[in-house]
Formats: C-alpha cells, sequence, structure tokens
C-alpha cells in the first residue's frame, strides 16, 4: 500500500458536485431533518463546514439538486455526467457531496457510465449534519478533496476512514460513522495520518484523453426478496404490470431459488423481462451451479449475478436496458471497472 502524492507543486483545481444530502442538512421544528428550502443557504452551510479547503485546491461548486437522496433519481445521475464531462479538462478532480442513503447507486451509476476516466471522482457525505459540532461532515469533506488532488483515477466514496471503490461500494449501517463498506472486495485505500490507497489502484493518465460518458438509466425495474413460502403467483402477478422492464431478484444462499418457479420463468421470457439473479446474503457470490434449486433456474433463463452488490446490479440492469438491450446478459456479466468477478 502507497501512500498518495499530490498531482503536482501547483493548486489543485476541483469541480465540487453539490446534490444536498444530510450534509447541508438542518433541524425542523418537529425535530425532523431536511435541506434548507433556500439553495444559496445550502451551498453556504456546506462552504462553512472547512472554510480552508482552498489551501487544498481551487474549487469551484456546480448545483446539481439540492434534496434527500432518497428523492434522487436516474435523471440527477446524467446531470451528474454531462457536468463531468462537460468540465472534465478544467479540473483535476471532482467531488460529489451526496446524501448517504442512495449514495452507493449514485457511485454505481458513475462507475459504469463513465468510460476512459483518468481523473478521480470522490463522493462522500455525512451521517449528522454539517452546522453540529459532533458532524463527521469537516472529516469527510477535506479527505474527499484530498483524494480528488492525489495521483489517482477512478470512482471512489470516501467515508469515515475508508475508500472504496464505486462499483463495491454498500451502505452497512444506518447510524455509524464508518457507514459504508466494500462488497466482495477490498477497500481501496484507507485513511489514517495518510492517505494510503492499494497498489491495484489506477493512477492518472499521463495524457488524458477527454472522458466519454454513456447516459440513461431505465428506472422501472423491480427488485423481490424471496422469502421462505413465498409463490411464483406473487411474482408472475408482478410481470402483469406493463412497466417493469427487468427484476432482480434476492435468491437464498448462492443463488438458490425453490422449484415452482417454472410458470413465472416462462412468462418473464414470453414478455422479454430480464430477471437477474443475486444472494441474499451481503458477502458472497452466486453459484447457481452448485445445486439443483439453482441449477434449474438458471436452465429456466435466469441471469446469473455472481459477486456484485445490490447496487451495481440494480444500476447495471437499468443502464442496459436503456441503453443495450438486446445485450443484457452479456453487459451484467461484463466487469467493467473491477466491480465483477467471475470466478
Amino acid at each position: 500500500m502507497a501512500s498518495g502524492n499530490n498531482i503536482n507543486s501547483q493548486v489543485p483545481r476541483i469541480l465540487l458536485l453539490f446534490c444536498g444530502g444530510t450534509i447541508v442538512m438542518e433541524e425542523k421544528e418537529d425535530g425532523s431533518l431536511n435541506v434548507p428550502e433556500d439553495r444559496s443557504s445550502a451551498i453556504k452551510i456546506l462552504t462553512n463546514i472547512e472554510p480552508k479547503l482552498s489551501s487544498l485546491a481551487v474549487y469551484d461548486i456546480e448545483f446539481i439538486a439540492n434534496m434527500d437522496s432518497t428523492n434522487l433519481r436516474p435523471p440527477d445521475w446524467d446531470k451528474m455526467l454531462f457536468a463531468i464531462k462537460k468540465n472534465y479538462k478544467d479540473y483535476d478532480g471532482f467531488v460529489i457531496t451526496h446524501g448517504t442513503d442512495t449514495l452507493a447507486y449514485t457511485a454505481a451509476a458513475l462507475n459504469l457510465a463513465l468510460r476512459h476516466l483518468g481523473k478521480p471522482v470522490v463522493l462522500t457525505g455525512s451521517q449528522i449534519p454539517g452546522n453540529k459540532i459532533e458532524s463527521d461532515a469537516r472529516r469527510n469533506l477535506i479527505n474527499a478533496f484530498r483524494l480528488a488532488t492525489m495521483d489517482v483515477a477512478g470512482v471512489f466514496v470516501v467515508f469515515d476512514e475508508r475508500i472504496i471503490q464505486g462499483g463495491r461500494v454498500t451502505k452497512a449501517s444506518e447510524s455509524k460513522l464508518d457507514s459504508f463498506q466494500s462488497v466482495n472486495g477490498e477497500d481501496a485505500g484507507e485513511i489514517s495520518l495518510e492517505l494510503r490507497l492499494k497498489d491495484w489502484v489506477k493512477r492518472r493518465n499521463s495524457q488524458p484523453h477527454d472522458v466519454e460518458i454513456i447516459p440513461g438509466f431505465e428506472p422501472d425495474i423491480f427488485v423481490y426478496t424471496l422469502t421462505p413460502g413465498c409463490d411464483s403467483s406473487n411474482l408472475e402477478f408482478l410481470l402483469q404490470n406493463e412497466k417493469i422492464k427487468g427484476l432482480v431478484l434476492k435468491a437464498y444462499g448462492p443463488g438458490n431459488i425453490p422449484f415452482g418457479f417454472e410458470g413465472f420463468f416462462q412468462k418473464a421470457k414470453e414478455k422479454g423481462i430480464p430477471v437477474v439473479v443475486t444472494s441474499q446474503c451481503l458477502h458472497g457470490r452466486t453459484l447457481m451451479h452448485l445445486y439443483e434449486v439453482g441449477r434449474r433456474a438458471l436452465g429456466l433463463g435466469a441471469i446469473e449475478g455472481y459477486d456484485q452488490s445490490l447496487e451495481t446490479l440494480a444500476v447495471k440492469l437499468m443502464w442496459a436496458l436503456r441503453n443495450n438491450p438486446q445485450e443484457i446478459k452479456k453487459i451484467i456479466q461484463t466487469n467493467f471497472t473491477g466491480e465483477l468477478k467471475l470466478s
């Protein structure tokens, strides 16, 4: 593991994409938290978290959204993509401040849709609003800026002491400050006195090409968790909804699905609705050939998700449906940036 160095002796330029989230929230009279209604007030809260950020980098702020990330939708991911594309040549790195609830989905989306990325895109936020003395916002924001100035390329999440690859991240705790984990892969680095990156982390392009983006995500997918006794007819009923374009099925263990789901898979095939299978276990992978209950589902047309996180699988399905619906299985089972291991 190597400690990262600043890209050069000059002060780097960072573009901060502002998306709202807990980091700028205020407590209302009823005790609930929400973002300020006024955009300028929200940005002021953010910039007041650490006035000395300019000692790390010259930075500008571009407004994407001001909302609880629960309300973020795929078109907001496209806004981020277009902002990075438009400003790519003018900045050394990008920091995205974001609510924690859907941050992992956004990281997965950017990780898939940014191609030939030769600079860092770093997502962060906080569990406690930035205007509270006990907040984790200052630390996370500073470390996100530090990573964005280093010799590194790719999409990352910086939170607490972790640096996590964008295609491997999941929110594992609702309340801990160390709320994000890497799924089925090691962290890309760690934060102590220094930011230390693993040796396998991609470095900046010495002669950077312009980044390419492939925007577009089909929002109408459904994620269904199997429970003991659930019947195939429940899923067959879902297929009657004409809006549903794809399904992610959270199966047992290594991708096991009870007998009796033949009717569901047949109807999904007839309607052209892909069914992607993942494990209900946070760590591990699908091995659907291992048991007959899994092997039979494969024979019925299930698409195996292997060791990908739920967030990556869901977003990958959304992305494939919108951009190349004829190649769903190939896209799901392709490793683009380290989000998947087939074996």
